[in-house]
């Protein structure tokens, strides 16, 4: 797209295929009453002097109370906390009724269970087009043991529901493999019988996602980015683990297989089953933009939705 035809709907989107972690940033107005809102536009900015930065919407309701007040807090929710992201996204009168807090060194309110939290003196405030920067200076932190919660394309991540997912195909040597997306298709492997599988390969140590990208980047000669896990189940047929992620290919001729559209996918000429239930898992949840991690065998499992953020 060209800059003079930009949609700001896609724009928005495009924006959010980048996983970010999710904050909950904090401060209190003239009155001394604590104000704070869901942000994942947080990022670290310098370690000398210790800077780090979030971005406001000028049309936020908080706009006044946030580029007036002497600081603010940042708090990086807990893989545990999506309720707490829902709440303060929310236009709820008194959203720190429902939450633990106390007031930060510096004066921020400070959420309780956070992965870690920040509390920061407001250092500059730079005007962004339609958003302003605020920067502010770490006052005090504090860093905890929870992991942090991620956000993507509107869902959230948890990265202990990958671990457990990973986890159960931890025995024997599995498959790795990938459900790789571009423009609506799906990248398939032709087999000599005529059959079509996914590109795969056997995990002999390692980390899984690296070693996919590897192969995936080798085999197509295309820029692959793997994404979230989307599948780990036991084929008691063949006898494998499987674990399968979802990613994504850039434009270009694939040195291996062909890219099908998710509506001709040949589901019938799948190597096996369990291989076409998944694909067609995938077709349904991508005319619904909601993904989710099936845990089972190729025969039965639970599927574990990625929480759509409220």
């Amino acid at each position: 797209m060209t800059t003079a035809s930009f949609d700001p709907r896609a724009l928005r989107d495009a924006f959010g295929s980048f996983m970010t972690g999710v904050t909950v940033v904090t401060a209190n107005d003239a009155s001394g009453r604590p104000i704070g809102f869901t942000a994942n536009s947080f990022a670290s900015v310098s370690i000398d002097p210790p800077l780090l930065l979030v971005c406001l919407a000028k049309t936020s309701r908080n706009f006044a109370t946030m580029t007036t007040a002497k600081g603010f807090g940042v708090n990086v929710l807990s893989e545990k906390q999506m309720t707490v992201s829902n709440t303060f996204a929310k236009p709820v009168e008194d959203r720190f009724a429902a939450v633990e807090w106390k007031n930060g060194p510096h004066g921020a309110p400070i959420l309780a269970g956070v992965s870690a939290w920040f509390d920061c003196s407001t250092n500059e405030i730079v005007d962004a087009g339609d958003h302003a920067i605020l920067i502010g200076r770490v006052e005090a932190f504090e860093n905890g043991a929870m992991a942090g919660l991620g956000f993507a394309r509107g869902s959230y991540i948890t990265p202990g529901l990958a671990s457990k997912a990973v986890s159960a195909a931890a025995e024997g040597v599995p498959l790795i493999a990938a459900v790789v997306e571009r423009d609506g298709a799906v990248l398939l492997i032709s087999e000599a019988d005529g059959r079509w599988r996914l590109p795969q390969m056997e995990l002999k140590g390692g980390e899984p996602l690296a070693a996919l990208q590897d192969y995936l980047t080798d085999a197509t000669g295309l820029a692959v980015e793997v994404g979230f896990l989307y599948s780990v189940y036991d084929n008691k047929a063949t006898g494998h683990q499987h674990i399968v992620y979802r990613a994504v290919a850039e434009p270009g001729d694939t040195k291996a297989g062909r890219f099908v559209p998710i509506a001709d996918l040949p589901l019938d000429a799948m190597d096996n089953s369990a291989t076409a239930d998944l694909l067609r898992r995938f077709a349904a949840e991508s005319a619904l933009g909601n993904f989710g991690v099936y845990v089972g065998d190729e025969k039965q499992g639970k599927v574990h939705p990625y929480a759509r953020k409220a």
